[in-house]
């Protein structure tokens, strides 16, 4: 039985993660989804809030969803997940990406790599925030609770409209 970790800052969560999420379920026995508490970043999202709205826009798919802080590494042995998926945007994310997948790999976890679908190629946190932040719409962009979570902190004035 192999266990996957999809570790992520998830601020907020897309339908971009979702997909590589659901993606991972599907390959292997196990998954678990790793929300990173990075105290040096500033989140739009508390800790709690990000683990909530994964819990929810996860539900259907059986997978656990946990907090933690420090190495990737660190959490995939306490789980016992044996690889970490990482899904690719572009070709900036794999140079990134291959430089923290040797280094876990040398700290004795294999990471596995998913080229992210076309449809949500272009999708990341920061510019959902952005698109919200200046009135825009991330309808079918974000899960329907993120949508309501990001008017919510970013434009406390918007009345749902739903």
């Amino acid at each position: 039985m192999t266990t996957a970790c999809c570790p992520g800052s998830f601020d907020p969560v897309t339908n971009g993660h979702l997909d590589i999420i659901d993606r991972a379920c599907r390959v292997y026995d196990h998954v678990v989804v790793a929300v990173l508490e990075n105290p040096a970043k500033h989140s739009l999202f508390t800790i709690d809030e990000r683990v909530d709205m994964l819990v929810e826009s996860t539900s259907h798919l059986g997978v656990k969803v946990e907090a933690f802080q420090g190495l990737t590494v660190d959490f995939c042995r306490r789980v016992g997940a044996q690889v970490i998926v990482r899904g690719l945007r572009t070709v900036s994310d794999y140079d990134f990406e291959e430089q923290m997948a040797q280094m876990n790999a040398r700290m004795g976890v294999e990471t596995a790599f998913m080229a992210t679908n076309p449809t949500y190629s272009y999708l990341s946190a920061s510019l959902m925030k952005e698109v919200v932040r200046y009135g825009g719409s991330v309808q079918g962009l974000v899960p329907t609770n993120v949508e309501r979570a990001l008017a919510a902190k970013l434009r406390p004035d918007h009345e749902e409209t739903r």
